[in-house]
């Protein structure tokens, strides 16, 4: 029968979520703290838990020497041998040295040290999920908000959306379903800190290659993107293969592409724009819906000077 400190590890990983070994290697460290500070030493300790049967077993780690040089750590061949007959110099013996009731009191001394380390652990795991996501575009859902910051659960963690990174005529909600852009993970005394964003200019290049395929495969590539958060964003796009229409690949049939990105961003206006090397053909592409009759540039002053019809001031 499992003793009931193996059954409480078991309990433990299955609880929080990670794996097994990972709690036992955290309690097997907290027991040699235990150990230490019970026994005042500074000897070289290992505990084992691996047999589920046998309980806890303390053995203190000794070197077989012919000499004693480190009183702590060595130990003679002579009384090695009276453990082990076949010790010889430089070998590693262990000696249990399994305190009476060391069960009972280890359970009840590590227990907050095994806690930490699992919160430890936790936090390491969920840095590295996330850290490795940073730049994505994420699913969450509105926790709070207020005036400061928005909060926002994104799974396993929590991720602060801070006011600059707000749109400022959108509205959240507890309970709010959002996509949001994920800035980066910092590493906190608390735990893993995330920040995303609504009004990133990579928010929109995300929900592009989400919903244009040609974009994902690199078929069509995006060049630029300028935003005015909630307002309006133009997306400067190039194809990468012939026959490839890139603004027609990004509008879709009906505008059905396009259209579930400016629902996503709740009705923010999006241009989609042919981009182009020559400056001035950019620069008339750029302003649609509105056609220039012609583009002048002043590139030294990096200025450009363009006349419309009047209509279309």
């Amino acid at each position: 029968m499992k003793s009931d400190f193996y059954t409480a590890i078991a309990q433990i990983a299955h609880e929080r979520g990670i794996p097994k070994e990972a709690v036992i290697s955290s309690v097997e460290h907290a027991l040699k703290t235990v150990y230490a500070k019970m026994a005042k030493t500074e000897e070289d300790v290992t505990v084992e838990l691996d047999d589920p049967t046998a309980g806890i077993r303390v053995f203190v780690n000794k070197r077989v020497v012919a000499e004693i040089e480190e009183p702590i750590n060595d130990i003679l061949v002579a009384d090695a041998q009276k453990i082990a007959p076949d010790a010889q110099v430089g070998d590693m013996i262990k000696i249990e040295r399994t305190p009476e009731n060391f069960g009972r009191i280890a359970a009840q001394t590590a227990k907050q040290v095994v806690l930490q380390r699992i919160r430890d652990y936790e936090r390491d795991t969920i840095f590295d999920e996330y850290n490795d996501k940073q730049g994505e575009v994420l699913n969450g859902v509105v926790q709070r908000a207020d005036s400061r910051a928005v909060i926002v659960e994104l799974g396993r963690a929590e991720a602060v959306m801070p006011a600059r990174e707000q749109v400022q005529s959108e509205r959240y909600r507890p309970g709010q379903r959002v996509k949001v852009y994920l800035v980066e993970v910092n590493r906190d005394a608390r735990g893993p800190q995330l920040i995303v964003s609504r009004s990133h200019p990579n928010l929109i290049r995300r929900l592009f290659e989400l919903e244009v395929p040609e974009i994902f495969s690199g078929a069509v590539e995006i060049m630029h993107i300028a935003r005015e958060p909630g307002l309006r964003s133009k997306v400067a796009v190039a194809a990468r293969q012939e026959k490839v229409d890139p603004v027609g690949s990004c509008v879709g049939v009906r505008g059905v592409r396009i259209q579930n990105i400016v629902n996503e961003l709740y009705g923010e206006k999006i241009d989609v724009i042919e981009w182009s090397a020559d400056t001035a053909t950019f620069i008339a592409n750029a302003l649609s819906p509105a056609k220039p009759i012609n583009v002048s540039l002043d590139e030294p002053n990096h200025v450009a000077t363009v006349i419309v019809p009047t209509d279309q001031m």
